[in-house]
């Protein structure tokens, strides 16, 4: 009926939007892509009042065998789309973000961007740093030990260390707020005694590993300006309070279970929540096999990620949680299978707790008789 492609411009949408309206009273909209590229087209549809759904790229790929030829364009893939999206009418529609949650959608997209790119320098700074002096590089966890990064921006290689002496080290390293200073420079001088050896391209490296330890430095900062961001953005949520007091759902995990779950009133019950963050097994029984329950293969990886870190934090300390975990444990389940069945109950729980707008607590809540 229409086929056409328009620029990602609001005036080119506006004047696509006209004429497909034309042709039809009714018009389903079906998108495959639901992140920031589509912002605007989404926006534009629900500022005149159209609903969209969202069609996985995976069942795209897998319609597109279903019709004739091999070739690959975006107006082929269109009309699959829009032919799957007629056909079927399970997809969950799309409701364009309010303000607080599009604000922590960005939030934590921009967080999780730069803990990779820390993720990428360590392992770029300890693998430099094997090369030259590997004694050294074995001696700190970098990914957690703040004191040991300050120390390769100044002091890099074996016999520089040996030269600052550990008195005049542990001076250097308290001047630049380390705790444990003289713990840090008697295991860097244990670690420079170790090694006598001039390696290849050691002033290179040297370089390049105060420049990686710098930069990880100065990303941690940001990490820290943008965690309290995050924070504070979350706790303006009208049910931040209700979420943060489930044990191990901190903030920063509140705010991504808030931009993963998204309206809270689309799941009718918790067995919808726990079904859309893959805590479900599903059957897969065929003939006379029957009871084979199987891991699902669409669901909310970013909301099982929540409920799977939240459950493994919970579990550190005395409580409900540590309890149900370790009986799991008794009964023969492997740590990932318990962490997942404390993930599942834990979800059960929360959404009682969004329902009855109520914060948690240990002791299951006083009910008063008729």
């Amino acid at each position: 009926m229409w086929s056409k492609k328009i620029d990602n411009d609001e005036a080119a949408i506006l004047t696509a939007l006209g004429e497909i309206l034309d042709l039809a009273g009714e018009v389903r909209w079906a998108v495959d892509i639901s992140g920031r590229s589509s912002a605007l087209l989404l926006a534009l549809l629900a500022a005149h009042g159209q609903r969209a759904v969202y069609v996985p790229g995976r069942t795209v790929n897998r319609m597109s065998g279903a019709y004739r030829g091999e070739g690959k364009t975006d107006a082929r893939d269109a009309y699959v789309i829009a032919e799957t999206s007629r056909q079927r009418r399970d997809f969950a529609a799309i409701d364009v973000p309010a303000q607080l949650v599009a604000d922590l959608a960005l939030l934590t997209a921009h967080r999780t961007d730069l803990v990779a790119d820390r993720v990428r320098m360590i392992n770029r700074l300890r693998d430099v740093l094997t090369g030259v002096f590997p004694a050294l590089e074995r001696a700190f966890d970098y990914s957690a030990h703040k004191g040991a990064l300050v120390l390769l921006t100044g002091y890099q290689t074996p016999a520089a260390i040996r030269r600052r002496g550990r008195a005049r080290l542990t001076a250097w390293l308290t001047n630049r707020g380390v705790r444990g200073a003289d713990a840090v420079a008697a295991t860097a001088l244990a670690a420079a005694k170790a090694q006598h050896t001039t390696v290849p391209g050691q002033d290179v490296a040297a370089q390049i590993v105060a420049d990686l330890a710098t930069q990880i430095l100065a990303l941690d900062d940001r990490l820290t300006r943008l965690d309290r961001q995050v924070r504070d953005t979350f706790r303006a949520h009208p049910q931040a309070e209700i979420i943060e007091s489930l044990p191990g759902m901190g903030a920063i995990l509140g705010a991504e279970f808030v931009v993963a779950a998204g309206d809270l009133s689309a799941y009718t019950d918790a067995g919808h929540l726990a079904s859309a963050a893959g805590l479900v097994p599903v059957p897969r029984d065929s003939g006379r096999r029957t009871g084979n329950l199987h891991r699902p293969k669409h669901y909310n990886r970013r909301l099982r990620r929540v409920f799977y870190l939240s459950a493994q934090t919970s579990i550190i300390r005395e409580g409900p949680n540590r309890d149900f975990y370790l009986k799991k444990r008794s009964q023969g389940c492997k740590h990932v299978q318990a962490i997942i069945a404390l993930a599942r109950r834990r979800a059960s729980v929360l959404w009682a707790l969004l329902r009855d707008n109520r914060v948690f607590t240990s002791a299951p809540p006083v009910t008063q008789a008729a």
